[in-house]
């Protein structure tokens, strides 16, 4: 879009009444600054891995009341179309700033056109409303989030009547139908009051604690001599975490203090991403000094799950993939000694996520998947399966960035259930005299080291973010490296040409090294970065040698990346 189109763009929501003043103030103060009226306005924000993310405020490439009117309105669209309205939506919202306030404007839209719209009271987590999409029997579900990302940030993640984040063709589809919408005119809006706008109450908490518990491998013990930190980094997992612990049979957590209560501003931390060190600072602090077992973090909307462990007296924090190794180990090792190991049982991960999750698999017989980037194509599988008579069973779900799910009453990452299931384990380990680290060590025994790094390249908010990105990646496809760090590369594989296992095409390239090492190269689908994946392994009696060797392996391996993509 050129400089004038952009203007006069901008100038439409000035002389259109359906935009308020305070709107319109931002939009000229924004015509004061030429750079921020581009980001705003160069074009529609559109969905990603996550459904619609970007920063809040005034502009069609913002988060603001008329572009989550313009979104609902495309979804309702396409419901009356392709699915059934009288189902309705479920909606939720999160901690973040405006979160209620476009959760209640997005039920006015649907309701305005005819569907029911389940609308939360209060804050819940985003697996949550997967749940609600499946037990209340809707159509769709409408969470706003934008997760772990800086407090400017939000977002509007769909679910179909699957519980499962929209894929193809639902995605494409919505995308077309909130396209073909190019005038305020085209959007219905009801009251807040509207007889379709219902509100949802505590009963369906219940309902889902029910379901989580349900899931215990050791149910009735006293788990209480686990001693639990926990952190919901101002989010929403506070509202449903303590209570499902308790369910499970633990005493209530230490809820560190700091960050308990949820707020928008995010006051300790700038990026509330328990991948991220300092999110988990000031738990740690407190797992120090309560001398508690483990701490536990959910990030702002608690799809997320971080762990750390106090081991020899030390905080020792897991990394997403160690996590990953350590409940698919416990959970098949639980179920082959219970005799409850399914014939078909299965294991779903992502192409970025550690290799020792086949390797676990193979052990116990379970058949593990790898799909692409994001949890919506785990969620796929589940419900893939579901469809056909005799096929696989679903035991756990994992991304390396710190999602996971045991059980199919949701199907989204839930952090709920991994704080559960991760408590589960610790308190076994305990009961041994050992902790999750130890756990940990006892599998690369078995198993052989697996250890990944990642790294981002991050880039301007906006188009040139976006366009610097791009030519990253053309350059990568157009000059291939033929090393890296002295290894060469003998299979590079293009994720738009072609895919794996008719896995969809998406803008992956992966790189597979002489040494058995890998690096994949893919664009961030919910921010302006570029990310890299790097995995290396092992076989060796030493854990400690080991991890040395690849540790050093992977260091390598970033510095010569980073040369690379300079």
């Amino acid at each position: 879009m050129t400089d004038p189109e952009i203007l006069s763009r901008a100038q439409s929501w000035l002389g259109d009444p359906y935009y308020d003043e305070k709107t319109k103030a931002e939009v000229r103060e924004l015509l004061k600054n030429p750079e921020e009226l581009i980001d705003a306005f160069y074009t529609e924000l559109s969905f990603g891995t996550g459904g619609l993310r970007g920063i809040m405020g005034a502009g069609s490439n913002r988060i603001n009341i008329y572009t989550i009117r313009k979104a609902t309105q495309g979804l309702a669209n396409y419901i009356r179309k392709r699915g059934n309205p009288s189902q309705g939506v479920a909606i939720g919202f999160d901690s973040r700033h405006h979160s209620h306030e476009f959760a209640e404007e997005t039920a006015k839209v649907f309701a305005a056109n005819g569907i029911k719209a389940f609308l939360m009271k209060e804050l819940r987590p985003t697996p949550y409303v997967s749940f609600a999409t499946r037990h209340l029997k809707a159509q769709a579900g409408v969470m706003i989030t934008a997760s772990h990302n800086p407090k400017e940030y939000n977002g509007y993640k769909v679910f179909w009547q699957d519980g499962g984040q929209v894929v193809p063709p639902h995605d494409t589809g919505i995308i077309s139908e909130v396209n073909a919408i190019t005038s305020p005119a085209q959007i219905k809006l009801a009251k807040i009051d509207d007889p379709l706008i219902i509100s949802v109450n505590s009963t369906l908490d219940e309902d889902y604690l029910r379901a989580l518990s349900a899931l215990q491998h050791f149910p009735g013990e006293d788990h209480r001599a686990l001693k639990i930190c926990y952190t919901s980094l101002h989010g929403t997992g506070i509202t449903l975490m303590p209570e499902a612990l308790r369910r499970w049979g633990f005493s209530p957590p230490h809820l560190v203090a700091t960050q308990v209560v949820p707020d928008g501003n995010f006051p300790t931390v700038h990026f509330p991403n328990p991948e991220y060190p300092e999110a988990l600072k000031d738990g740690i602090d407190d797992l120090v000094q309560t001398g508690n077992d483990i701490l536990i973090a959910t990030d702002p909307d608690a799809d997320r799950l971080g762990v750390v462990v106090r081991h020899q007296d030390k905080p020792v924090t897991l990394s997403g993939n160690e996590q990953a190794a350590i409940a698919a180990y416990f959970i098949c090792e639980t179920l082959k000694m219970q005799k409850k190991l399914p014939p078909k049982g299965a294991i779903v991960t992502t192409i970025v996520t550690t290799e020792l999750l086949k390797k676990i698999s193979e052990a116990y017989q379970v058949k593990c998947f790898e799909v692409l980037t994001g949890f919506k194509y785990i969620g796929e599988k589940i419900h893939e399966w579901e469809q056909k008579p005799g096929g696989y069973q679903f035991l756990f779900g994992a991304e390396e960035s710190y999602g996971y799910l045991m059980g199919t009453y949701a199907r989204d990452k839930d952090a709920m259930i991994a704080g559960c299931l991760f408590a589960e384990i610790a308190l076994k380990m305990k009961e041994q005299g050992k902790t999750l680290v130890d756990l940990l060590y006892d599998i690369y025994r078995k198993f052989g080291i697996y250890r990944e790094k990642q790294f981002s390249l991050t880039f301007e908010e906006g188009k040139k973010g976006i366009d610097t990105i791009h030519h990253l990646m053309e350059r990568l496809r157009k000059n291939p490296p033929t090393l890296l760090a002295g290894q060469k590369i003998v299979s590079t594989e293009d994720f738009l040409k072609d895919t794996p296992e008719n896995l969809p095409r998406s803008d992956v390239l992966l790189y597979r090294l002489e040494d058995k090492s890998k690096v994949i190269i893919r664009p961030s689908g919910t921010e302006p970065k570029l990310k890299v994946y790097l995995a290396t392994q092992t076989a060796t009696e030493s854990v400690e040698k080991g991890l040395e060797a690849c540790n050093h392996r992977l260091e390598t391996l970033i510095d010569a990346l980073k040369k690379e993509l300079r």
